[in-house]
């Protein structure tokens, strides 16, 4: 059977800076309508940056939605049509002060398909530069280093309560080891 749900009418109900919401009348697979409620979203990116020594920089800042402090790996909103790596080669120096000389792509994920268009792109940075710090304005966050083992004993734990940290911390454990 084909599950596809083909858009019949879309209505834009809110447009932000980040994110745009839209109501859809879908037929569904078996001819009934139903109404589904969208979120266009630009995208994002993250980079687990390990260095020689197996250390990964992390980030700690206050995140509104969930009310508390996340450790997550640097991470950064995608504008409209914007280059995945350019922006994660632009996030990383931003928020940590490391430059990578070698990236690797792990992957493209959505962060919550049932309503939101969010895709985000991982990537592994590893062969860490400093170059300096450039926070934007209004950011305030921390910078530290953990042990890529310790990261991926809090994930197993559920200690690590952001999506995209925990996949990128279970990839870099698969290829670093």
């Amino acid at each position: 059977m084909d599950f596809i749900e083909k858009t019949i009418s879309s209505k834009p109900i809110f447009d932000g800076k980040v994110i745009h919401v839209r109501v859809e009348d879908v037929e569904l697979p078996d001819g009934r309508i139903a109404k589904r409620e969208l979120i266009s979203h630009g995208g994002g990116v993250g980079m687990i940056s390990v260095n020689d020594k197996k250390e990964v920089l992390m980030v700690s800042q206050y995140r509104i939605a969930a009310k508390s402090m996340m450790l997550e790996i640097p991470a950064g909103k995608l504008e409209f049509g914007e280059d995945p790596l350019e922006c994660g080669k632009r996030e990383l120096i931003e928020e940590t002060g490391y430059k990578a000389n070698k990236i690797v792509h792990l992957g493209e994920y959505y962060a919550t398909p049932g309503y939101c268009e969010e895709k985000l792109n991982l990537y592994l940075a590893t062969d860490l530069e400093w170059v300096g710090q450039h926070l934007d304005e209004g950011e305030f966050l921390n910078v530290e280093t953990y042990k890529l083992d310790d990261l991926y004993e809090m994930v197993m734990n559920n200690e690590i309560h952001d999506a995209k940290t925990a996949i990128a911390i279970l990839k870099a454990k698969m290829i670093i080891g």
